[in-house]
C-alpha cells in the first residue's frame, strides 16, 4: 500500500500532465484562434474532480490538518499562509476561467479570449510552482517532523478518503 506522500506526489504527476496539455491548448487558441470549448470544460471538470476534490481536499483534510495539529506555528504558517492560499487562488482561476468561457461563447471577442488565456495560464503557472513547493518543501518537512505513528495513521486516512471518493 502506498503512503500518503507517495500518493500525493503521484497525483502531482497527473495534474502536471494536465497542466502541460492545457498550456498547449492555450497556445493553439492564441496562435491559431482555434478553441474547443468542450475540451476546456472537460479540463475544468478534471480540475474540480481530481486536482481539487481528490488531491487538494486530501491534503487539506488529512495531511495539512495533521501538520497543524502536531507541528505547531511553523506548519500553521506554511499551510495557512501558503498552501491553502494557493489552493484558493487555484479555485479562483478555475471559477474565472469558467466565466470567461461562457462569456466567449456568447461573444467571441478579444477581451473574452484574453480572459480565457489569462486564467488558464494563471492556473498552469500556479500549479507548477505549487506542486514543486509541496514536493520539495512541504512533504519532506511532514515526513521529517511527523512521527512514524502519525504518518501511518495518515496513510490509513488517505486510503479511506480515496475509497470514499470511489463510491
Amino acid at each position: 500500500m502506498k503512503g500518503i506522500i507517495e500518493i500525493l506526489m503521484d497525483e502531482h504527476k497527473e495534474i502536471l500532465k494536465f497542466v502541460e496539455s492545457l498550456h498547449k491548448k492555450c497556445l493553439i487558441f492564441m496562435e491559431e484562434d482555434k478553441i474547443s470549448i468542450q475540451e476546456f470544460r472537460d479540463g475544468i471538470q478534471f480540475i474540480r474532480e481530481f486536482a481539487d476534490k481528490a488531491h487538494h481536499q486530501k491534503e487539506e483534510k488529512v495531511l495539512f490538518r495533521a501538520m497543524m495539529e502536531h507541528l505547531g506555528p511553523t506548519a500553521e504558517k506554511l499551510v495557512k499562509g501558503g498552501m491553502l492560499v494557493e489552493h484558493d487562488l487555484a479555485r479562483l482561476h478555475v471559477s474565472e476561467l469558467e466565466k470567461a468561457i461562457q462569456a466567449y461563447e456568447e461573444n467571441p471577442n478579444a477581451e473574452n479570449k484574453l480572459d480565457i488565456l489569462a486564467n488558464a495560464m494563471g492556473y498552469c503557472y500556479l500549479l507548477k510552482r505549487h506542486a514543486m513547493k509541496e514536493d520539495e518543501v512541504v512533504y519532506p518537512f511532514a515526513q521529517r517532523a511527523l512521527s512514524s505513528e502519525v504518518m501511518e495513521q495518515l496513510d490509513r486516512e488517505a486510503a479511506e478518503y480515496m475509497k470514499e471518493l470511489e463510491q
